[in-house]
């Protein structure tokens, strides 16, 4: 979950469960929110998002599925689980909280948009079942792209351009999903114009998208593109090192890729034999 947006979600939850009090505008169109029915209850839900780690997570989550089976607050816990595997790059495990999250909540998008980058990741060129997988993908993005257009927002005071921010990202992340895709159809065409929405439609481009963009226009030959977006992600002094490494990974294989389909030198012309003096004639120097 993008940093910014996972703060509105846990104060939307804690305000929902009775932990804090939310300013109050002007009534308007929100998401409506789980409640707590105990005070135990609000704190095996505050659990879950006080863990320190994705383990921790794991077993508040799955506790509070126990003690209150009857919890509104199931398919965010379920999606917390899911999201903690995901972090632990246990991707089964993603795979079924996801898709029980989705069996609870049909419109949560944030579970679509794990399953759909987490099945276009590990699909394969021959995989024999690649075309259901990635019809997975493109189903999972596309719903999770429809829902967050006319999503309201978690909470009347969250402020307006900062909901417009998240729903940004998230429909970014769709349009990585839908890239991933296209790659391992070798779309690449089709793969560039997704990771460009998704780069030039985010309010917080991921330099990791960057980055994958660099990697198809190398795929599709295309090198000084791939040289110019990847010397970007290159010069911001905020990118994660491992991102740079990367980059510059990607960067020389643009530069030696260049190299060898740069045309040879044609030869330089022999010149002419001198003609052999005659018999007996002094040979001219």
């Amino acid at each position: 979950m993008r940093r910014a947006y996972r703060t509105l979600v846990i104060a939307s939850l804690m305000a929902a469960a009775g932990l804090l009090t939310p300013a109050r505008p002007a009534p308007q169109e929100t998401q409506k929110q789980p409640q707590v029915k105990s005070q135990k209850e609000a704190e095996a839900v505050m659990a879950i998002f006080q863990a320190p780690d994705a383990d921790a997570r794991i077993k508040a989550a799955e506790e509070l599925l126990t003690k209150f089976a009857d919890t509104e607050f199931k398919s965010i816990a379920m999606q917390m689980i899911a999201a903690s595997y995901q972090q632990k790059n246990d991707f089964e495990n993603m795979v079924i909280w996801a898709e029980r999250t989705l069996e609870t909540d049909p419109k949560s998008y944030h579970a679509m948009l794990m399953l759909a980058t987490g099945i276009a990741q590990r699909t394969r060129e021959f995989d024999l079942d690649r075309e259901e997988k990635l019809g997975r993908v493109e189903k999972y993005a596309n719903q999770a792209m429809e829902i967050l257009k006319t999503l309201p927002k978690p909470r009347p005071d969250v402020p307006d351009d900062q909901w417009e921010a998240a729903k940004k990202d998230f429909t970014a992340q769709a349009h990585e999903a839908l890239g991933l895709a296209a790659i391992a159809r070798k779309k690449y065409d089709v793969a560039i114009a997704e990771f460009k929405l998704a780069i030039e439609g985010a309010a917080n481009p991921d330099p990791a998208t960057m980055v994958r963009l660099g990697a198809v226009y190398n795929m599709a030959g295309k090198h000084d593109e791939a040289i110019q977006v990847l010397d970007k992600v290159m010069a911001d002094a905020q990118v994660h090192p491992t991102i740079k490494q990367f980059a510059q990974a990607e960067r020389a294989r643009a530069f030696q890729a260049k190299q060898a389909v740069k045309p040879a030198e044609p030869a330089k012309p022999a010149e002419p034999a001198k003609p052999a003096a005659p018999e007996g004639q002094a040979k001219q120097p």
